[in-house]
């Protein structure tokens, strides 16, 4: 068995739990210190996210789409 992916999935673990650790830390810290926002800015905030996402996922859609037809991929369905 080759050592590259037990030490790259290894290390990548490591990073992912330390950077999970100190990001639940510092939102647990930031709750402590009473700035919590209204609920009607934090739904406003979240629903503008949720719309961005879909803005993007529909725009790398037709992205994808318009590079592969230039491709010359066939894109037919079977």
């Amino acid at each position: 068995m080759e050592w590259f992916p037990v030490v790259f999935f290894t290390f990548k673990a490591v990073v992912l739990a330390i950077g999970m650790f100190f990001a639940v830390k510092w939102h647990y810290d930031q709750g402590k210190k009473g700035k919590q926002m209204e609920r009607r800015a934090v739904l406003r905030a979240g629903g503008t996210i949720a719309l961005l996402f879909v803005l993007l996922l529909v725009a790398l859609g037709f992205a994808t789409y318009y590079l592969a037809t230039r491709l010359g991929l066939d894109l037919s369905m079977p």
